[in-house]
Parts: structure tokens; C-alpha cells; sequence
């Protein structure tokens, strides 16, 4: 197969970025699938930081973009991406760009909900406010606006008048000021010229795209752990993060979406609430996000940091269809005495192997840790396996083992060509 599917394997924040422009380099086309801008992405190509929230990481590298039916998509958000990436040099034009017909627009008024549902809550679930999650609730409840909705205003209009019936009633219930439609109609039908130029049929260009034998890395956002079904419910995203939403977030056929690469970092971060079994707080957890730079790349909130947790990657693994590894920042880890990796739970005194459902039991689990030998001097930088400490590789080696799914390639500092590659995902 010659498409590639990229996973975040953990809660987010693993790398992914890096990855799909390490792969974009070897493809022709590189799709996003879901999320929105509430996801960032940070490439470092000769010591240039590019931030990326929903343009696709090969843009980078001039190779076609497709945002696909499946993203919630800000067009005021993307705009200004557009504008930053000209300022670093790095046009983005409709030859590079192609946005799906039927992406699900985000509108201001997804992010006063967003925001108020969240001050509402007795236990915040710590979004971005960015109105993602509003916005998905609006695509499943029939009433959202979409990409081609821009096409045609007086259609647009009504659309509009429906999505604003509903929510002002929500507004209005709680003393709050209602959206007022002609306001927000006009700054749609003011960005609509912008838009509408990168609007095409994504389906239909994957499709030709696999027939005629060209390679798509298909750019997840978020993480398994964060998927709306098979993550830490409910501290999720609202959307499918694993392979099988690459397929429905495109417009691909399942059977042609070939390699499924899980990123996962050497140890683990979350964002936000939920249970994190292997969260490691105080002076070593400070460390590990001082060192690793654990903070968001669109929000700066600061990370919550833990040691690896294989009971859940080797999950991941098995709903996500996850059959290769990418391991991110081993060069983080120069430098401990001691590495300690999750290798199973306690829960109510009793060893299991699995995740539970309910967000009661995650909550209740206890770490099994095993303890790993660090290693003396740098990894950073290093590209072959034969030069790592023998610690290193020894930690690689158990991971491969713990979770049963074979790493493809392990990344050793920030630059692009700071990486070990084991084996390709291009078959």
C-alpha cells in the first residue's frame, strides 16, 4: 500500500507534525481528517518554528494539502494561518490547498458556547474554546453550515436563521446576549471570496490520487485516548481520531488507506482533565515538561507529565489499528538515573491488563511500573541505532515488546532529519 494513516497513540502533543513532514518528503499528497484549530502541530526545519493548527504538515514542503469533510474548519482561523505561514516565506495558494465541500464551518457563535458551556460545568473538561465541539454538535444535530454553504448566500442565510433559532433560545435562557444573524452573516459573505477559491471535491482527487499510484499521508489530530468513542469519555475531542475516521473524514475507501502509524513520545502527556494513571507530579514531573517543552502550541497551557504507559498504547493500538511506532523525544530522557514504564494496572487490589470504561475506574487505577537503566551523555541528534547507549536501545526494545507492535522510527531531537528509521511505513 502507499498511503500511510498518522495516530496520535496517547492523549495528543506526540509529535505528529514531525512525523507527516518526515513521511511528506516520500508522498505526494498529505490530508487532514479531524479536529480544528484546536489541535497544533509544530515542525522546527532548519531552526525555523512553524506552528500549524489546521493547514496539513506538507504544506511545509509544497506538497498538495487536502483538508478533508471530516475537520471543523474556522475560515477566519485558517485565513490568518495562511496570512502567518506567507509571513515565514511559505505561500499557500488553492494549487497547494484544497478544502472539502462539506467541512463543517466554525462560527463565532460556536465559541460563546463553547466558552459558556464551560463555565457552566460543576468540573470543567478543559477544551480549548474554540468551538470545536459546538460545531460537531451542530453537524450531527442537522443544523450546521458547511464549506459550500458559502457559495450560496441566500441559501446561506437561511441556514443560518435555523443554526441561530436554536442557540439564541440557549442564550436567552441564560440571561446571555443573543447572536444577531445579519452580523454574522455579513462576516461570512465578507470571508467567503477567500474561502471559496480552495474548495473542491477531496474525495475525488484521494481517489485518483490511490488509482494512478501516488502516496497520501493521512494527518490525524488529537490521539486515541482523546477519540469520542474509545477515549477517556468524557475528556475526549468530538471526533473519530483513529484510522477509521481517516476513511470517513475523506472520503477514501477503508481498504485503500494502507499503513496505520501510531506516535507516541517515550513517556506521556495530557492536557486538560481526565485520568492519567501515569501522571508523575512534582520536581520529576516539572523536569520532564521543562525538558520536553511540554506546553500547547496554539493554547501554552502546560502539559501534565507522566511515565510511558503501555497497558494503554498497546490499546490504542488494537481499536485505533495502529501497526507500526513512531517514538518521539528519546533525547528528552538524557541524562535520568532511573526510566520506569507503566506495564499494567491495580485496580481494587486486583492486576488487570486493559482500560476500563467507566471514567469511576480509570480514576480508581494504581501504575505497575518496571524500572529501566537511563544512560549516560546525548542522544540528540543521533541517527543510527547502532549509536545509541545500550540503556536506550534496551528501553526501545521493551516498549516494542510490552505493546507487541513493532517501531518504525524514533526521533531524537526537534530538527526533521533528527531521527532513527527502523523501517519504512511506505510498503
Amino acid at each position: 500500500m502507499s498511503n500511510v494513516v498518522v495516530i496520535g497513540a496517547q492523549w495528543g502533543d506526540e509529535g505528529k507534525g514531525r512525523i507527516v513532514d518526515w513521511l511528506a518528503e516520500k508522498a505526494d499528497i498529505v490530508a487532514r481528517y479531524n479536529g480544528g484549530h484546536n489541535a497544533g502541530h509544530t515542525l522546527v526545519v532548519n531552526g525555523q518554528t512553524y506552528k500549524l493548527a489546521l493547514l496539513p504538515s506538507g504544506i511545509v514542503r509544497g506538497k498538495l494539502g487536502l483538508i478533508g469533510n471530516g475537520v471543523a474548519l474556522d475560515p477566519e482561523a485558517l485565513l490568518a494561518e495562511i496570512d502567518r505561514m506567507a509571513a515565514l516565506g511559505i505561500r499557500v495558494t488553492p494549487e497547494v490547498l484544497q478544502i472539502a465541500e462539506t467541512a463543517t464551518l466554525v462560527l463565532p457563535v460556536h465559541r460563546a458556547i463553547d466558552s459558556a458551556q464551560e463555565r457552566l460545568r460543576a468540573k470543567p473538561l478543559g477544551t480549548t474554546l474554540r468551538g470545536i465541539g459546538p460545531a460537531y454538535e451542530d453537524k450531527v444535530g442537522r443544523r450546521g453550515l458547511r464549506v459550500c454553504d458559502l457559495a450560496e448566500p441566500e441559501l446561506l442565510a437561511q441556514k443560518l436563521d435555523v443554526l441561530l433559532e436554536h442557540h439564541n433560545a440557549w442564550f436567552r435562557g441564560l440571561g446571555l446576549e443573543p447572536f444577531q444573524r445579519d452580523q454574522v452573516l455579513r462576516g461570512l459573505l465578507a470571508i467567503a471570496p477567500r474561502i471559496l477559491p480552495f474548495v473542491g471535491r477531496v474525495w475525488e482527487q484521494l481517489d485518483k490520487a490511490h488509482s494512478s499510484g501516488k502516496r497520501t499521508v493521512f494527518e490525524g489530530s488529537q490521539a486515541v485516548m482523546l477519540d469520542v468513542d474509545w477515549g477517556s469519555y468524557p475528556y475526549v475531542t468530538s471526533s473519530s481520531t483513529v484510522a477509521a475516521g481517516a476513511a470517513s473524514g475523506t472520503g477514501i475507501a477503508p481498504s485503500h488507506l494502507g499503513q496505520v502509524l501510531g506516535v507516541s513520545k517515550v513517556y506521556a502527556t495530557r492536557v486538560g482533565e481526565g485520568p492519567f494513571t501515569s501522571e508523575v507530579e512534582g520536581t520529576l514531573g516539572d523536569v520532564l515538561r521543562q525538558r520536553g517543552g511540554e506546553y500547547g502550541v496554539n493554547t501554552g497551557r502546560p502539559r501534565r507529565c507522566g511515565w510511558l504507559d503501555t497497558v494503554q498504547l498497546r490499546q490504542s493500538s488494537k481499536v485505533a489499528g495502529i501497526n507500526l511506532l513512531a517514538l518521539t523525544k528519546l533525547d528528552v530522557l538524557d541524562g535520568f538515573d532511573s526510566i520506569y514504564v507503566c506495564v499494567g494496572y491495580e485496580l481494587d487490589g486486583k492486576r488487570i491488563d486493559y482500560m476500563p470504561s467507566t471514567n469511576a475506574e480509570q480514576q480508581r487505577l494504581r501504575p505497575v511500573l518496571k524500572r529501566f537503566d537511563g544512560w549516560e551523555g546525548s542522544t540528540r541528534g543521533i541517527r543510527s541505532y547502532s549509536d545509541l547507549p545500550r540503556e536506550a536501545a534496551a528501553l526501545i526494545e521493551a516498549i516494542q515488546q510490552e505493546v507487541g507492535i513493532p517501531v518504525s522510527m524514533v526521533t531524537t531531537g526537534p530538527e526533521r532529519d533528527d531521527a532513527i528509521v527502523l523501517r519504512s511505513p511506505f510498503t
